[in-house]
């Protein structure tokens, strides 16, 4: 993770230099495209009881929350252990990231992370979205 963030901070200051020297609006842009990135923790290991309130709660000490959420089965409603807290500056979730990683949270160890985009799914073809489709011809299903 160390790698990414020093990664991150490279672009940031090729990207600021660039605006500088040579006056354009579009490297300033592509800064706070990639600030915002960097805006959005994972927190896991959550208690059941952790709700988004006291999530909220734990993380607004260090910048203002935008949003916080724990994450929640659709069908039971229960929380599902993992939540993801976003802040307004990507200071105040680097801080909180280095902060809250491995602190205790409602009698749980937590382990916080920038959070990665889920990768999209393309279409798949198939009728219905998957499920067990019996022995197909030996491909392994």
């Amino acid at each position: 993770m160390a790698f990414y963030n020093r990664i991150g901070n490279l672009v940031r200051q090729n990207l600021t230099n660039s605006a500088l020297s040579n006056g354009r609006v579009e490297s300033i842009s592509m800064l706070n495209a990639v600030r915002f990135m960097s805006t959005k923790l994972f927190v896991g290991g959550l208690s059941f009881g952790t709700d988004d309130q006291s999530l909220r709660d734990a993380f607004a000490s260090f910048g203002d929350v935008v949003e916080a959420r724990v994450i929640t089965d659709r069908d039971t409603g229960r929380s599902r252990g993992f939540g993801f807290v976003n802040f307004d500056n990507d200071e105040a979730a680097s801080t909180a990231l280095s902060s809250m990683d491995g602190q205790e949270l409602q009698g749980r160890s937590i382990r916080v992370s920038y959070a990665n985009d889920r990768p999209s799914v393309g279409f798949r073809g198939g009728f219905g979205g998957g499920g067990y489709r019996g022995n197909d011809g030996g491909d392994g299903y």
